[in-house]
């Protein structure tokens, strides 16, 4: 009789809160690592639900956290004004974990994460973004206003933010790649949006990259495009180390 051995999964090298932020950290098993990147989960997800993209990671020489915005799983209190500083927190969190400041480091959001990867790469001090199926500012606001969310929020805070923080202002002054994966069946984010932003790029290393059929949740757990964007982060920490 033949027995299939199983092998199993990896697991955070540490679990913990960082300013009220619930996270998961991931480090590579060979030291030291290629860089860092932050998990940015969409609407009424939570960290967990990334972890595949965070073993990828792991796997591919890279640290990673995941965390869970306010009003999501374990992290404290209603999403509010503060989540685009929250994932600046997070990175400094990655960061601190490296023991280097200067690492590179890079955002990896999906939906309403990938908008608040694009918004925030510059305060992060990020190298590289990867937006999967990102929504935009203003059908978050909508979505908000019309009660679309499950998630708990500070409707008046988050709207604010949501108002002074413009995702197609943003990518014109994205001075690092942005990578966009988008599914052209996408049924909550129409690929149109994607191509819209990629047509406001001014960056040559950035691409898009359009999928027939999918979903809205398709993309971010497509192993082959894990490793697109695995790949495409490690050339822009290579391409900007000049610049470290």
């Amino acid at each position: 009789m033949q027995r299939t051995r199983t092998v199993p999964a990896a697991l955070p090298t540490e679990v913990g809160v960082h300013g009220g932020l619930a996270y998961s950290l991931w480090l590579p098993p060979t030291q030291p690592p290629r860089g860092g990147i932050v998990i940015v989960h969409g609407a009424g997800s939570c960290k967990e639900n990334h972890h595949d993209y965070a073993r990828a990671a792991r796997a591919a020489g890279f640290a990673a956290i995941a965390f869970d915005q306010r009003g999501h799983g374990a992290s404290k209190g209603p999403m509010d004004g503060r989540a685009v500083e929250d994932v600046a927190a997070i990175a400094a969190q990655l960061r601190a974990a490296l023991a280097d400041p200067a690492a590179p480091i890079a955002l990896r959001g999906s939906s309403m994460g990938g908008y608040l990867a694009i918004v925030a790469a510059a305060i992060t001090n990020a190298r590289a973004v990867v937006a999967i199926c990102p929504a935009s500012a203003e059908g978050l606001r909508r979505g908000l206003h019309d009660g679309k969310f499950e998630f708990e929020a500070d409707i008046p805070a988050l709207d604010r933010l949501l108002a002074t923080n413009d995702d197609d202002a943003a990518v014109e002054r994205l001075a690092i790649p942005l990578l966009l994966l988008h599914a052209e069946a996408d049924e909550e984010v129409p690929v149109a949006h994607s191509r819209e932003l990629a047509a406001r790029i001014g960056i040559p290393a950035s691409r898009l990259i359009t999928l027939p059929g999918g979903h809205h949740r398709s993309i971010q757990h497509d192993p082959e495009l894990q490793a697109v964007s695995l790949r495409f982060i490690d050339a822009s920490f290579a391409n900007s180390s000049g610049s470290r």
